[in-house]
C-alpha cells in the first residue's frame, strides 16, 4: 500500500512530538507499506516569521512573503529526515523544486497545476520514507509560491491524487471531525463518516480542522481522506463519498469571526447595478458571501453583504473609488459580526430545519442579522459576541451531541 501521512504544525512542534510523528510513520514503513509524509512548519514559526517579516517592512512584497514562509516547512522535513535516519530507517526530505509541485503564479494563494512524481517514485523504490514540504508549489517563473492558509492538505491530496494512493492521512491536534468545535460546544461529537460536499461546507464556514482547497481536490479526484489525532490512537473521521445510508438532519455547527459586513446605500433601482457592484470586487479578488438587497424605494435600494475581514478595508477602499460609477450615496461596514452555519446532507429532504435553528437562537435572546441558505447549509450573521452561546444553542437544538 502507498499511503500519504499529513501532519500539522503542532504535531512537529518541537523534539518529542517531532519523533512521535517519526515513530508512527516507521510503524507503517515496516508493515511493508509506502509512506509518503507532508510536514507543516513547526509550531507557531509561520506567525513568528510573519511577525519579522512586518518588523523589517510592513508591506512586503508577497513574493519576498513566499521565500520566507516556506523556510518553515523546509526545517520542519530536514529535522524528521534526520529523525527518521536516527532510528535507522532511510527517509529523505523533499522541497517544492526537487518533487517539482507545479503551481500557478499568484504569490500567498496559489494553486496546483500539476506534481511531478518521477523523483519521490525514485526515493520510495529505493525504499525510504519521502518527506515532502506542505504548503509550497513553483510557478512559471521558478520562484517559490504559497497556497494560503492550511495549504499543507492540499499538498498532501495532491501527492496522493497524484500518485494513486491508498489512503490519505490528516493528523492534527484533535480526534476528528467533530460537530462543533469543542472548546467551545462541550458535548459535540465526534462524526466517524462525513461526506465531501458536508465537509467542504464545514471547512468553508469556520471549521478549522481540514484547507477546504484540500477537501474539493479529493472530492474532485475521489481520494478517501481520515482525520485523526496524531496524539494519540484513535479511528478519526472518514471524509469520502455520500452513502446510500439515512443521513443525519444536520452533521455539524461551524463558525467563522473572520468576516465583516459592508453595506452600500442608496445605489439606483435598476438593472445591472448589483452585477457591477458584485463584479468590481470580483475583479480584485474579494469573495462575497451573504447578500441581503432591500426593497427599493424613491428609486434606490441598499445592498449588504459579507467579506473576510481581512478584505474589508480594500473592499471599502474599491467601493469608495467607484462611488459614482457604482451610484452609491454611501458605503458602511460592521466588523463586530460572526458566521454561524448549521451543514447536513439531510436537510435536503427535511423541512423545517431552518425553524429549528431560528427558534434555538430565539432561546437564547440572539438577533440574527443576515440569512444565506443553500441545500445542505443555512447561514446566519449574527453579533460577534453572541456567537459562542447561539453556538452552543444551535448545537442544543439539533441534539447533535446525543
Amino acid at each position: 500500500m502507498l499511503i500519504v501521512k499529513k501532519f500539522g504544525g503542532s504535531s512537529v512542534a518541537n523534539k518529542e512530538r517531532i519523533f512521535n510523528v517519526a515513530r508512527r510513520c516507521i510503524e507503517e514503513y515496516k508493515e511493508g507499506n509506502d509512506v509518503v509524509v507532508v510536514l507543516s512548519a513547526m509550531g507557531d514559526t509561520t506567525d513568528e516569521l510573519i511577525a519579522k517579516a512586518k518588523d523589517i517592512n510592513p508591506k512586503a512584497k508577497q513574493r519576498e512573503m513566499d521565500m520566507l514562509l516556506t523556510t518553515g516547512e523546509q526545517v520542519s522535513v530536514a529535522l524528521m529526515a534526520m529523525a527518521m535516519q536516527s532510528l535507522d530507517v532511510p527517509a529523505v526530505s523533499l522541497n517544492a523544486f526537487q518533487v517539482m509541485m507545479h503551481s500557478t503564479s499568484r504569490y500567498g494563494n496559489a494553486r496546483f497545476k500539476r506534481v511531478d512524481t518521477e523523483r519521490i517514485m525514485h526515493e520510495l523504490d529505493s525504499r525510504k520514507i519521502v518527506i515532502v514540504t506542505g504548503f509550497q508549489g513553483v510557478n512559471k517563473y521558478d520562484d517559490i509560491t504559497t497556497l494560503g492558509r492550511g495549504g499543507s492538505d492540499t499538498t498532501a491530496v495532491a501527492l496522493a491524487a497524484a500518485l494513486h494512493a491508498d489512503r490519505c492521512e490528516i493528523f492534527t491536534d484533535v480526534d476528528g471531525v467533530f460537530t462543533a468545535d469543542p472548546r467551545v460546544v462541550k458535548n459535540a461529537k465526534k462524526i466517524d463518516v462525513i461526506t465531501y460536499d458536508e465537509m467542504l461546507e464545514l471547512a468553508s464556514l469556520g471549521a478549522k480542522v481540514l484547507h477546504n482547497r484540500s477537501v474539493e481536490m479529493a472530492k474532485k479526484y475521489n481520494v478517501e481522506l481520515v482525520v485523526r489525532s496524531s496524539l494519540n490512537r484513535s479511528e478519526g473521521t472518514v471524509v469520502k463519498e455520500a452513502s446510500n445510508m439515512e443521513k443525519l438532519l444536520v452533521t455539524g455547527v461551524a463558525a467563522d469571526k473572520n468576516t465583516a459586513r459592508i453595506s452600500v446605500i442608496g445605489v439606483e433601482d435598476k438593472p445591472g447595478i448589483a452585477f457591477q457592484i458584485f463584479d468590481t470586487l470580483a475583479k480584485n479578488n474579494i469573495n462575497v458571501d451573504i447578500i441581503l438587497q432591500s426593497v427599493g424605494r424613491d428609486g434606490t435600494k441598499d445592498i449588504s453583504f459579507t467579506v473576510a475581514s481581512d478584505d474589508m478595508e480594500e473592499a471599502i477602499r474599491i467601493l469608495e473609488e467607484n462611488k459614482t460609477r457604482l451610484t452609491i450615496q454611501k458605503v458602511t461596514w460592521n466588523e463586530d459580526v460572526a458566521k454561524l452555519s448549521v451543514v447536513g446532507a439531510g436537510m435536503m429532504s427535511n423541512p423545517g430545519v431552518a425553524a429549528r435553528m431560528f427558534e434555538g437562537l430565539y432561546n437564547c435572546r440572539v438577533n440574527i442579522q443576515m440569512i444565506s441558505t443553500s441545500e445542505i447549509r443555512i447561514t446566519v450573521l449574527v453579533a460577534k459576541d453572541d456567537i459562542e452561546k447561539a453556538m452552543n444553542a444551535v448545537h442544543d437544538a439539533f441534539a447533535m451531541g446525543d
